[in-house]
């Protein structure tokens, strides 16, 4: 059985979103370099950013086509995270709403990739 090690984001400034991220998670990448970061998880998971004009093969999917999803234990747990992201200046792509699988609302990073945060129906 496989298992989900990596996920990445093609960037257009990898800097700029180390910067953004090493904010938002509240760590340091444990890799960076001009053109690439890794962010590791408490989870086991890693967060990669790479520079979208070095992927090779050349990525077709422009930036901003890919969503991160953060489960919280509680629906004050979304609004909390909410109107944190939002004084921070995060873009709010959608407000905390009710959805068919739960609580939830979506912020957008530097290259408009989806931050989804919710807490799933049953929770």
């Amino acid at each position: 059985m496989l298992n989900v090690d990596f996920v990445l984001l093609y960037v257009a400034n990898p800097t700029a979103s180390v910067a953004f991220y090493t904010e938002l998670l509240g760590r340091p990448p444990v890799e960076a370099s001009p053109t690439f970061a890794m962010f590791a998880m408490e989870s086991g998971l890693m967060l990669g950013l790479w520079a979208r004009h070095t992927v090779a093969p050349t990525a077709a999917a422009p930036t901003g086509s890919g969503e991160i999803a953060f489960i919280v234990p509680d629906v004050d747990a979304v609004r909390a995270t909410h109107a944190d992201w939002a004084a921070r200046g995060l873009p709010i792509a959608q407000e905390p709403t009710a959805m068919d699988f739960g609580f939830t609302f979506v912020a957008l990073d530097p290259d408009g990739n989806r931050l989804r945060v919710f807490v799933p129906n049953g929770h």
